[in-house]
């Protein structure tokens, strides 16, 4: 019997509830793209981000029961969370990441990025996220991607809400120049 798997996640869940092979591999073939690049957010290391997707998905699965769908797209975002927790925590066991007062060379002056990105495909801006330090691409991830406000981003990493939200401008800066140098660089 041919299943309408990627047609309802309710169904899919359903399905996964009851322990069918089918619908378990159906979620992850559907999810294992997103969620790895959820964990490239956090971690470069391509050999980790393999650990924590099998991980993540270990989770997934064992905690599936726990979840409640709330409509669509609820159980994308809650398998966002347990892979955004696995990053976090691999991160912070090993710690990956320290959070910089220094400026790198950035103007007192926020620098805004261009407002049109035509032409700047994705991936450029994933790389260029990715390029940040570590410290600022996790606030900048939680805050701008995830949509955490600073208090959650200082509860998820342990730090003051003022650093949170520091990280973030700087973040920030360092990214608008970075697409400023790319846009330059290609004429676009």
């Amino acid at each position: 019997m041919n299943r309408p798997w990627n047609e309802d996640e309710e169904i899919l869940l359903t399905g996964v509830r009851r322990g069918d092979e089918q619908a378990m591999k159906a979620l992850y073939e559907t999810y294992v793209g997103y969620l790895r690049s959820v964990c490239f957010r956090y971690v470069s290391d391509p050999d980790a981000v393999k650990d924590l997707l099998q991980d993540s998905f270990i989770k997934i699965f064992t905690a599936i029961d726990s979840f409640e769908y709330r409509g669509k797209g609820s159980l994308r975002a809650w398998m966002t969370q347990v892979t955004t927790y696995q990053a976090l925590s691999y991160l912070r066991s090993r710690r990956k990441f320290s959070f910089l007062d220094e400026e790198y060379d950035l103007p007192d002056e926020p620098e805004e990025a261009p407002t049109d990105l035509q032409g700047l495909p994705a991936e450029a801006i994933q790389e260029m996220i990715r390029e940040l330090p570590t410290g600022y691409r996790l606030v900048f991830c939680l805050y701008a991607l995830d949509g955490l406000s600073h208090k959650q981003v200082a509860q998820q990493l342990g730090i003051k809400e003022g650093t949170s939200a520091s990280q973030y401008a700087r973040a920030r800066k360092l990214l608008a120049q970075k697409i400023k140098a790319y846009m330059e660089e290609r004429g676009l």
